[in-house]
């Protein structure tokens, strides 16, 4: 029987991966090339630096960015709210972001 996958790298470019389920303290991660024991226990879900990221750096998941580091993340660490700004857009705000910065809007 294969033992199922523990974290999952959605994208290439992700520097961050995805917990298929909830994890214990010292699981042995190996993820896109790179391999680390986990600090604390983590929930399904959970986001996990693939490098030791910097404050500023773009997170990004599913090839894209999802926010902005607030806080140093080491290798292997949790990346939530508690270090994470959304870089979020709500539609009603996209008109005027696009109106104020020349910016093309996605489709």
């Amino acid at each position: 029987m294969t033992k199922p996958l523990d974290v999952l790298r959605i994208h290439p470019d992700d520097n961050v991966c995805v917990a298929t389920r909830a994890l214990a303290a010292g699981t042995q991660i190996v993820c896109g090339g790179v391999s680390f024991k986990l600090a604390h226990d983590v929930a399904l879900g959970a986001k996990l630096a693939l490098a030791a990221l910097p404050s500023g750096t773009k997170v990004l998941k599913f090839g894209e960015p999802i926010g902005t580091l607030t806080a140093p993340v080491p290798l292997g660490g949790y990346v939530h709210t508690q270090n994470l700004e959304s870089d979020y857009l709500q539609t009603h705000a996209r008109g005027a972001f696009v109106e104020k910065t020349g910016a093309a809007s996605r489709k």
